[in-house]
């Protein structure tokens, strides 16, 4: 199709971002627990303290998507292959405390891959998370596997693999 601009190489995942009610507990589950290396944090960031665009728009609302955000991140090294952004919003007011259910739009999770399933189930539950039943895969591409998907404190779903 000519007039249509050229496809750009996607070199690999740089990062995934969660929304979390409280970025210091997040930080501390993660690093102290999962094993996740802080690598900065930025903020609090707010748009009330960030001249508007041409178009009258908060640097939030052009950049972010959420008019009148305040917002502080971290960066964490969860894994040798991922960053894990954290982000904590502490405006705009009405902000949704509902996650997602799997089968919702916007559903998510992460997939963990650990040595022994079991291991994983008994510490992460030592620690706060809430485990699902373990699903046993006995037939498929799959057979021989386990895994369980895990509640973390926050109500974020993890998934943990063998």
């Amino acid at each position: 199709m000519s007039g249509a601009p050229e496809k750009p190489q996607f070199l690999s995942v740089d990062h995934i971002s969660w929304t979390v009610p409280d970025l210091d507990a997040a930080i501390a589950f993660y690093r102290d627990v999962i094993g996740a290396e802080e690598l900065f944090r930025m903020g609090p960031l707010d748009a009330a303290d960030i001249p508007v665009d041409e178009q009258g728009r908060d640097w939030m609302e052009t950049h972010v998507g959420v008019k009148g955000a305040r917002l502080t991140l971290a960066m964490l090294k969860l894994t040798d292959n991922l960053n894990f952004q954290l982000v904590q919003y502490d405006k705009p007011d009405g902000r949704g405390q509902t996650l997602p259910r799997n089968c919702d739009r916007g559903g998510h999770h992460l997939g963990l891959k650990v040595n022994d399933v079991d291991k994983a189930i008994a510490y992460l539950a030592a620690h706060g998370c809430t485990p699902l039943e373990t699903i046993h895969i006995d037939a498929g591409p799959l057979a021989g596997k386990k895994n369980v998907y895990v509640l973390d404190p926050f109500g974020h779903q993890l998934e943990i693999v063998d």
